[in-house]
């Protein structure tokens, strides 16, 4: 139980009483959220990997199916996606990435 402790108006004006009485309690935070490579699991970046391997994967698919043509298209269509989806996901990465 705390001490009750009476001052007069006078020494109120004059003394801030509140410093002397609250000290403050040393604590210690520590953060690993960076440094963790479980931040990379972002939901949004998982996604769009996931679209990119997978559109790969068909292309592959078409190669061994033997149909050249439309994989040949998959492989112009992915040489423009796939620097644009990477520095994107790098952009937004970095953009939500709490420090």
């Amino acid at each position: 139980m705390r001490k009750t402790q009476w001052f007069d108006f006078r020494n109120f004006l004059h003394k801030s009483s509140l410093s002397s009485l609250i000290k403050p309690r040393p604590f210690k935070a520590y953060s690993f959220v960076p440094f963790s490579p479980v931040a990379m699991l972002d939901p949004t970046i998982l996604t769009i990997g996931g679209i990119v391997l997978g559109i790969a994967f068909i292309e592959q698919i078409l190669e061994r199916w033997g149909v050249i043509d439309l994989a040949d298209q998959f492989k112009k269509v992915m040489r423009f996606i796939l620097p644009v989806t990477f520095y994107g996901a790098l952009l937004y990465f970095f953009a939500t990435f709490m420090l």
